[in-house]
This record gives C-alpha cells, sequence and structure tokens, in this order.
C-alpha cells in the first residue's frame, strides 16, 4: 500500500522533523517559556509606565522644591497660608466667593 501523498510538497513539509522541531521552539519560546514574547511585551509596557511616572514625579520634585524656596520668606508664608488654607488674622474677614462655573452640578448625571 503506498501512499498518495508521498511525492506532494505539502507532504514532505509536514513530514520533515525538521519543521516539527522549530514549530515546537516558536511555540513554546511565544507561549510557554518564563520569558515568553507576550510576557515581554507586558513587562515592556509596565516599565514605560513607570519611566512614565518617574518622569512625573521628577517634575513634582522639581516644582515642590521651588515651592519650597519662595515659602522660606515670611510673607511667601503668609500668602500661602491664606490662599491654601483660608487663614486669617483675627480682625480680618474671609469671603469665599464661588462662580456656578467653578462648582460641578450634582444631580444631572
Amino acid at each position: 500500500m503506498k501512499n498518495p501523498y508521498k511525492n506532494k510538497s505539502w507532504f514532505k513539509l509536514v513530514s520533515n522533523k525538521y519543521v516539527w522541531v522549530l514549530l515546537f521552539f516558536f511555540t513554546w519560546i511565544l507561549f510557554l517559556d518564563n520569558y515568553s514574547y507576550f510576557d515581554h511585551r507586558i513587562l515592556d509596557q509596565q516599565i514605560e509606565d513607570l519611566e512614565d511616572n518617574a518622569t512625573y514625579y521628577q517634575q513634582e520634585i522639581k516644582k515642590d522644591k521651588k515651592n519650597i524656596k519662595q515659602l522660606k520668606n515670611s510673607e511667601q508664608i503668609e500668602k500661602y497660608a491664606r490662599e491654601k488654607y483660608y487663614m486669617k488674622k483675627d480682625s480680618e474677614d474671609i469671603y469665599i466667593i464661588e462662580f456656578e462655573s467653578d462648582t460641578t452640578k450634582q444631580g444631572n448625571n
């Protein structure tokens, strides 16, 4: 009994042991290995996100250093306390004015 597909090119390709070894190798590398391609893509994305966070925090550190440098002056400390924490002197009154465009309308969700 002779195999009718033996002389076909696709059968020669499928029956080749080197093709099977390469197919197994690529499957292993893509999906099964601890350092698979898909794991590397996820890890690369995480690294990119962490680098973005690092640059953001470095910029925030620069801003904070600038603010700290400004707050060494007692007038700047007073201005900061008045603006951020609404502090006042005993003889003063504070009026906070809010415009409709500044507040978010609740209940219109």
